[in-house]
């Protein structure tokens, strides 16, 4: 194996050289005497054979050569420092990756919002965001997959802090037969047609999600592929009200009023499932998530 001929310190030096416009200038920002700056800075081009820096007068100017070389220089020494921080951080015990179980009727943009605060903070930390069903989060939950989950059911054994509520719309084309109804009498109305249902997630259990008596259903994986079905005509479902305001707005889509039944609304709840074992990356994503709920929690 080859030894590289120059040190990420000379490298800095002619960074610094450069940003600050000169020998001096960068001594005094680095703390260093400008002899030293000027033996490092010649010691590399002496090792690469090639000029990078010519003095005109009191300032130094990068030759074409040197602006290609510390462009790739400035790669290296950010990645350098990066895997610097990143040991740094796996030795604070901070987390280099998060998981997140989210029920798919827990509208998105909480999620993002607090994401997005989360992200200058985040060291590096990379986020997988899992949409799951009823039993799917119970599992992720369960199996410990999941640092962070949001559920409309709590597991049992673990406690839940509630956070909002999710209303779902009973909802099909204009198109549809039940449109033209104005009040749907009674469920058995509805048990004629087709129904449109979310497949539960979890690997050891299929139930599905919702009112299930309709003799006729289609099973699909989410609601952005049920809205498109029932936009054609199809089916009826019942639907997260922040997926299809837009769309009943637009009159792409009918809210049903069923007797009894304008709309159903559940509780979800933000989980930890193993809060012994909680990092401090997640433990700032979760104040910054009850946050969006206009939660303030202390989680020391």
């Amino acid at each position: 194996m080859s030894r590289a001929k120059s040190t990420l310190e000379q490298w800095r030096i002619l960074q610094s050289v450069v940003d600050f416009g000169g020998y001096a200038q960068a001594a005094e920002q680095l703390n260093k005497s400008q002899s030293s700056l000027n033996h490092a800075v010649a010691k590399l081009q002496s090792q690469l054979g090639i000029q990078l820096l010519e003095v005109k007068g009191r300032k130094a100017y990068l030759t074409e050569q040197g602006e290609v070389l510390l462009r790739r220089s400035r790669h290296l020494t950010q990645t350098v420092d990066e895997l610097e921080q990143l040991a740094s951080n796996l030795g604070e015990g901070w987390e280099p990756n998060l998981t997140i179980a989210r029920e798919i009727i827990y509208p998105m943009d909480f999620l993002v919002d607090a994401l997005k605060a989360f992200l200058p903070h985040s060291r590096g930390t990379r986020v997988t965001i899992i949409d799951s069903v009823i039993s799917g989060t119970h599992e992720l939950i369960l199996n410990s997959t999941a640092d962070i989950a949001i559920c409309a059911i709590p597991a049992k054994g673990h406690i839940a802090e509630p956070i909002c509520e999710s209303e779902l719309f009973l909802v099909c084309s204009p198109d549809h037969p039940l449109a033209l109804q104005k009040v749907i009498a009674d469920d058995q109305v509805l048990a004629q047609y087709l129904q449109l249902v979310i497949k539960d997630t979890a690997i050891n259990k299929a139930s599905d999600t919702g009112w299930l008596k309709a003799e006729q259903r289609w099973t699909v994986s989410n609601f952005h592929e049920a809205i498109n079905i029932l936009k054609t005509g199809i089916g009826f479902c019942w639907a997260p009200a922040y997926l299809v305001k837009n769309d009943i707005a637009s009159c792409e889509l009918k809210r049903l009023e069923l007797k009894g039944s304008k709309s159903r609304k559940i509780q979800l709840s933000l989980l930890i499932p193993n809060r012994d074992k909680q990092g401090p990356a997640s433990k700032l994503l979760e104040s910054l998530i009850l946050l969006q709920h206009d939660i303030n929690q202390s989680l020391d």
